[in-house]
């Protein structure tokens, strides 16, 4: 099933609701931009949050989006500074190592949380470039105001018309709402990951695993390909 999502979701995913953390020095994004697209993000409510990050990231994709076809290597800024800091990243890496991060040093911790997201930019980056603000509904929360955790629904047009519900799981924190789970299609990627690394942690350590991510190696849960880019 992961493997039939189209790369245009799996990226949009990942640059608006899954585990993420600076990988390394990014290439500059447009200059005079990323600050004030940071400073739109509403992280009051975790349905704004989600619409105001998708609009904030869209929108400068698209005003920008030959510079960004030309230098790839810029989506990762406007990921890292516009919506890094809406990722509750700790708390996903820690679910998706699931009891291996108990074991872990925090040297293979920093490491794995890295590796993995860089070979998630790497494959599907050039599937985020391509993607546009038509193709993305946000659906209104409407779970308790109050609740410490939520979940908003957005539905993602494919190239054929059809539509995948994306679902993100948020929680509360002291700096707003930040996402940290992203359900394609009824599958947990947080879930769907901690269980294929899981079994090859299991098999060959974990120290193999992070070395095979930082080659540039697909995690193994989309390895195979996950469709085109719809």
């Amino acid at each position: 099933m992961r493997r039939l999502i189209p790369a245009i979701v799996i990226a949009l995913s990942l640059a608006l609701g899954f585990t993420a953390a600076s990988a390394a020095t990014p290439a500059a994004a447009p200059s005079g931009t990323t600050a004030d697209l940071a400073g739109s993000v509403d992280a009051s409510a975790p349905d704004k949050l989600i619409q105001t990050a998708a609009g904030a990231m869209l929108k400068d994709l698209d005003t920008h989006r030959a510079d960004y076809r030309a230098n790839p290597d810029k989506v990762h800024t406007l990921v890292d500074q516009v919506l890094l800091p809406h990722f509750d990243t700790d708390y996903s890496a820690r679910l998706v190592l699931g009891r291996h991060w108990s074991t872990a040093s925090e040297d293979q911790r920093q490491r794995f949380v890295k590796a993995f997201y860089k070979s998630l930019l790497d494959n599907y980056g050039d599937a985020l470039v391509d993607f546009t603000a038509d193709k993305l509904k946000v659906f209104p929360y409407t779970g308790d105001a109050n609740a410490a955790n939520a979940t908003v629904r957005t539905q993602v047009r494919k190239s054929d018309g059809s539509q995948v519900a994306v679902n993100y799981s948020l929680r509360r924190t002291d700096q707003g709402w930040k996402a940290w789970d992203v359900v394609i299609e009824g599958i947990s990627y947080v879930k769907s990951f901690r269980d294929d690394f899981g079994a090859e942690i299991d098999q060959k350590g974990l120290d193999e695993v992070i070395k095979r991510l930082e080659s540039g190696d697909k995690p193994s849960a989309i390895k195979g390909g996950a469709g085109g880019k719809g």
